[in-house]
């Protein structure tokens, strides 16, 4: 397993956000895009992963961070914790059909730890019953993506406006509820039935640097972060200009 040592630990000239949870970097990707350096950690293997990373558990990882003090070389940590307890999906159509197993959901121990940084942070979701503040909720349409996917976000520490979420231009493309249906939007997760395929998820999403269709089914776009990263850097200009 990579050890904590293996992040490069130079003194950086941009604010530096860590990246838990972090899979292939769809949010790492729109962190960089806003001007911040990233650092991130996720369990698996993740040679995609656009930045230097720790492979490890997320959680432990941000605890020996906080004990040994590291925790402050960074400015703000965001954190994508494991959605599949609360995700639309378990809690409809397979809770519905008996299907799926049990889901450890871990946003309640990771936004203990993220409280215990005294840093500002960011917690996403998708939607279903995640515990989380729906602080900003974001939707591919506000970028004028090829994708929905709608996610939420709690935010530690530091606010911002929330943007206004427009009227969808149509549908999803493809199979739901027996009835095919085209539309100016893609399913980016399954196979079949009329879902996107590996290089539409690409282009919907704004992702070319993984062709891995899990890591692309996992991925937040990374203009959603790329907005909040934004934000987030706006809100700190403020707070001393003030």
């Amino acid at each position: 397993m990579t050890q904590p040592t293996d992040i490069r630990r130079e003194r950086a000239s941009r604010p530096r956000v860590l990246d838990l949870f972090s899979c292939a970097g769809g949010a790492a990707k729109g962190y960089e895009r806003a001007g911040l350096q990233v650092d991130g950690c996720d369990i698996a293997d993740r040679p995609n992963y656009p930045f230097p990373y720790h492979r490890g558990d997320a959680l432990e990882y941000l605890a020996h961070l906080i004990t040994t003090g590291e925790i402050r070389r960074y400015t703000v940590v965001h954190a994508s914790p494991p959605c599949q307890a609360g995700c639309t999906l378990t809690v409809g159509t397979n809770a519905s059909q008996g299907w799926g197993g049990t889901h450890v959901d871990l946003v309640a121990p990771t936004r203990e730890l993220l409280d215990r940084t005294g840093l500002p942070y960011v917690i996403e979701q998708p939607n279903g019953r995640a515990k989380i503040r729906k602080d900003l909720s974001l939707c591919g349409e506000m970028f004028g993506l090829g994708v929905l996917r709608h996610r939420n976000f709690e935010l530690g520490g530091w606010t911002t406006e929330r943007p206004a979420h427009p009227k969808h231009r149509g549908y999803v493309r493809g199979h739901r509820h027996g009835i095919y249906r085209h539309g100016p939007y893609v399913a980016p997760y399954g196979s079949g039935g009329g879902k996107a395929t590996v290089a539409e998820m690409q282009v919907a999403m704004g992702i070319d640097w993984t062709d891995v269709r899990k890591e692309l089914t996992e991925a937040i776009p990374p203009a959603y972060s790329e907005f909040i990263g934004r934000a987030f850097l706006a809100s700190r200009a403020l707070g001393v200009a003030a």
